[in-house]
Order: structure tokens, then sequence, then C-alpha cells
């Protein structure tokens, strides 16, 4: 008998809520047809849920997330979004550029985080779709003013979500600007291999990370200056490690932030653009693995140490971050993240999901 042929890829839409001024809010459903979807809200360009199958076939979805749009304009937590134009701190909420001082909402500790209080995370994004045989893709745009919380320059923004059959999550960004502006932007879905309601939250997660240094950072959670060696220390996850395991151990720099929030220095890539991988992440529990490629010379580890339980608990989830360097914008020695016009940033990362353990 012959086999029936597999779904090919879609994309579909349906109403997610309204926003308090009356702009619906739609939810785009990626479909790969091979067992992984994928939902993303205008609102934030939010990863909703990442449904990804176990060793039986059975799909779970892996990322923290809320069931309501009002759930999700309450959320302080970032869970899922877009985040710009400048993903994570801005020490003092200031910075030079070109002789003049910008500053940025200070809302943590006295610094900018995540672009603002009304950053990315916080927009509505004007959406466009299309299906191929080997792929869906959901096109994301936001035009971000001159002034735009307090950053110079107009920003136009896309954000291009693509899964393809292998189930492969990828995601696109092109940036253009008609000043010189600073640029770093980032995903900030919380992972959990086990689906949200895993017991332990990540602890019992494994991972390895692609970096031989680090971002020690100060009591804000500020990069002290130069990266420094992971070897020896509890941040060498050249070879993968329970994330519980690592938590427990008393090094000054996890006591300091309660966990990982600190930034790894990723291998420079093979060829400009390139992609290289930066991290692996492994449940043994649920079976399901991850492995995150980028094209960025960074990635925040982040274990959700300031979740609180209201839906999700500490340690619930794991962000993977991949961007440039905390507080670029204040230290000339670090990549530059400025974008300047007639110039066009690119930068592209993937969420790959090879086949979970077998049962």
């Amino acid at each position: 008998m012959k086999e029936s042929p597999l779904p090919l890829p879609s994309v579909t839409r349906s109403p997610f809520g309204t926003l308090p001024d009356g702009t619906p809010v739609a939810r785009w459903t990626l479909d790969s047809g091979t067992g992984v979807r994928a939902e993303v809200l205008e609102r934030g360009g939010i990863l909703h849920r990442l449904d990804v199958p176990d060793p039986g076939g059975k799909p779970a979805n892996v990322v923290l997330g809320h069931d309501t749009l009002e759930d999700y304009t309450a959320d302080t937590a970032y869970l899922g979004a877009l985040i710009g134009r400048y993903a994570n701190r801005i020490a003092r909420g200031r910075f030079d550029l070109d002789g003049r001082t910008h500053r940025v909402p200070a809302t943590d500790r006295g610094h900018a985080l995540h672009g603002g209080p009304d950053g990315f995370h916080r927009r509505q994004w004007r959406a466009s779709a299309r299906s191929a045989p080997d792929r869906a893709e959901l096109r994301l745009d936001l035009h971000s003013p001159d002034g735009d919380m307090g950053f110079p320059g107009a920003l136009h923004v896309t954000a291009r979500y693509t899964l393809d059959r292998h189930g492969t999550l990828r995601l696109d960004w092109t940036a253009r600007t008609d000043r010189p502006t600073p640029v770093n932007l980032t995903q900030h879905a919380y992972f959990n291999l086990a689906g949200p309601d895993g017991d332990g939250g990540v602890l019992g997660h494994r991972l390895a990370v692609d970096a031989d240094a680090y971002l020690p950072v100060d009591d804000d959670a500020i990069p002290l200056g130069a990266p420094a060696p992971t070897a020896g220390t509890p941040f060498d996850l050249r070879t993968p490690h329970p994330l519980g395991e690592r938590l427990a151990h008393p090094h000054p720099q996890l006591r300091r932030t309660g966990g990982y929030d600190h930034c790894f220095v990723l291998a420079p890539p093979p060829a400009p653009g390139a992609l290289r991988r930066a991290a692996r992440l492994h449940d043994p529990a649920a079976g399901r693995r991850m492995e995150v490629w980028t094209t960025e010379p960074g990635l925040q580890v982040y274990t959700g140490n300031a979740l609180a339980g209201d839906p999700h608990p500490r340690h619930g989830g794991l962000c993977l971050e991949t961007q440039h360097f905390p507080d670029s914008p204040n230290r000339p020695d670090y990549p530059d993240t400025v974008l300047r016009p007639g110039t066009t940033r690119h930068s592209t990362t993937e969420y790959r999901f090879p086949p979970p353990d077998r049962p």
C-alpha cells in the first residue's frame, strides 16, 4: 500500500484578543507538517507556543507563555517576546553617540533594560505570511520613530519567523535607520523541554554552551569589563551539565544574580554572517533536545531567576538569547552595535530539534 504523503507546511491566522484601545491581535500558526508547530502573536512578536514531539511522537509546548492577551499585557518577564531597540542592559540608561548624549528610561535598578518600558515587546507588529512546499513563513514589520524611548533615528525592523519541514524554527532580523543608533535585537523565549508544567522546571535539563569566556557582572547585572575565562568555573559549559548542579555552586557570580544571567562570548563564525552552534539543551526525562545556532557574537543565558510562580515558578524556563553584548554603547572594547544610514543589520538564529531520545 502506498503511504500517504506528509502534510505540507502551512500558516494560518486566528483571533487572539483585543487590546484596550480596540486593536485586534491575531495569532499566526506555523505548522511544519512533520510534528513541530509554532504560534506567534502580532503583539510583541511573541512566540506563544512551540510544540515539539517527544520520543513517542507526542507533542508538547516547550516555551512558557500566558493563556490570554490580558496576561501578556500585564507581563513583566518578556515571555516569548521580540526585544529591541536594545536587548539587555544599558548602564544608567545613557550613552554617548557622535558627540551627543542620549537617555533611555531606566527601569531596572537604575539601568535601561530591553529597550525601555515601551520597547518592541509591547508593540503591534504588522504581519504577512506565506507558505511553500518546504517551509511556512511569517514576516513581522515595525517602524520605530526618531526619539522612540530616547533612541535617535527612525528605525525599520523586520523579523521573519520560518518553520521548515525539518522542524527548524528560524528567526531572521533586518534593520535599517536614517540616523546612527545602537541596535541589539533578540528573542526572549523561556524554554522548558519537558513542557511548561514539567516538574522541577529546567533544573534537570543539561545545558552546553560553545564558549570559553563570559562577561562577569556587578550587583546590577552590568558587565564589569573584559571577558573572563570559563575554565575552572561553573560557567564552563563546553560539555553538558545539569542546570541544578551548576546553580548550586557557591561561585560569587551565581550568588550575585541568583543563577545564570550572563552573556557568554561565542567563538567567531567560520565566515562573516555564517551560523555556528551556540548551545545545546537536553531534557533527559522528556527525551527532547534542542540546538541554538546563530550569527550573533553573544548568548545571554538566563535561568528565570526572577520568575515568581504566577504562573511560572523560579527556574521554570531557560532563556538562550542570541545577541550582542550588554552595555555595548558604553563599551568601545565590545563588538560595535551602532547601525548607520546606508547599511543594513542582518542577524539569524535557528532553533533546531535533533531526533529525540528513543523510548
